[in-house]
């Protein structure tokens, strides 16, 4: 079994909304290595810079949303959850981090905080959850990503606790340890429920497992913010799961 970073770590001086109380959702925690129960972050010394990641592969825009902000019907109809890394997929970095896209499954429109639209298929749940489970973290306006693209008990208690901290952290201090995406596989698919287990690997080859429950609202994918999310697992390998990822 994979060990989990570096618990050295643990002590470098990290954002509030980073710390164990402000985690409030399982995609959250497994895009930051976690040590112990609390999120680690890089230390000042370049370690965050030596481990970025390679340039991932790019694509052309996904075709954008009606001017009314309705969705587009896009092309993917498959019901069956993908067993082999999907055709038609492509990879872009954000903030770091190696994002897919279909313009079959979506998203059908991107902005520099959102990403929304996706095909009512496994396949479009899955590039949901890729797609919103970075970005409520990463985007500039934060906020509003959770607000329009989660929904859930703890989402309320996410934003509170995020906004409180932020008006005390230290700007400038420390980023993440960002995982990249390695894998997933279906736990369960219903037309309006998904379960999906991503995997995620960080810059010293640990590896962790997710489960992300996306639900079908509005005419569109959202993430669950759990109350009482489960930590990530640490796992060893790839088996058991689709191997996929942008670098």
């Amino acid at each position: 079994m994979a060990e989990p970073a570096d618990t050295a770590a643990a002590d470098v001086p990290r954002s509030p909304w980073l710390r164990t109380g402000f985690v409030a959702a399982a995609a959250f925690v497994g895009f930051v290595a976690v040590v112990a129960g609390a999120v680690v972050a890089t230390s000042d010394d370049g370690g965050e810079a030596a481990a970025a990641p390679p340039a991932a592969r790019t694509a052309e825009p996904p075709a954008t949303g009606a001017p009314d902000g309705t969705c587009p019907t896009l092309s993917d109809t498959r019901q069956s959850p993908p067993t082999a890394e999907p055709a038609g997929v492509t990879w872009e970095l954000y903030d770091g981090v190696a994002l897919p896209a279909s313009k079959a499954a979506g998203p059908a429109d991107t902005g520099p905080d959102q990403a929304r639209c996706y095909a009512r298929t496994p396949l479009g749940a899955l590039l949901a959850a890729s797609q919103i489970s970075v970005r409520y973290l990463a985007a500039g306006d934060w906020e509003s990503v959770t607000r329009a693209q989660t929904v859930g008990a703890g989402r309320d208690t996410y934003l509170a606790d995020r906004a409180a901290a932020e008006q005390t952290a230290a700007p400038g201090r420390d980023r993440p340890a960002h995982g990249q995406i390695a894998g997933f596989r279906f736990v369960t698919y219903h037309g309006t429920t998904a379960v999906i287990e991503t995997v995620w690997r960080f810059p010293a080859g640990q590896l962790q497992a997710a489960a992300t429950t996306m639900l079908w609202r509005d005419d569109d994918w959202r993430l669950e913010f759990p109350a009482d999310p489960a930590a990530p697992t640490p796992v060893g390998s790839l088996a058991g799961y689709v191997s996929w990822g942008g670098v």
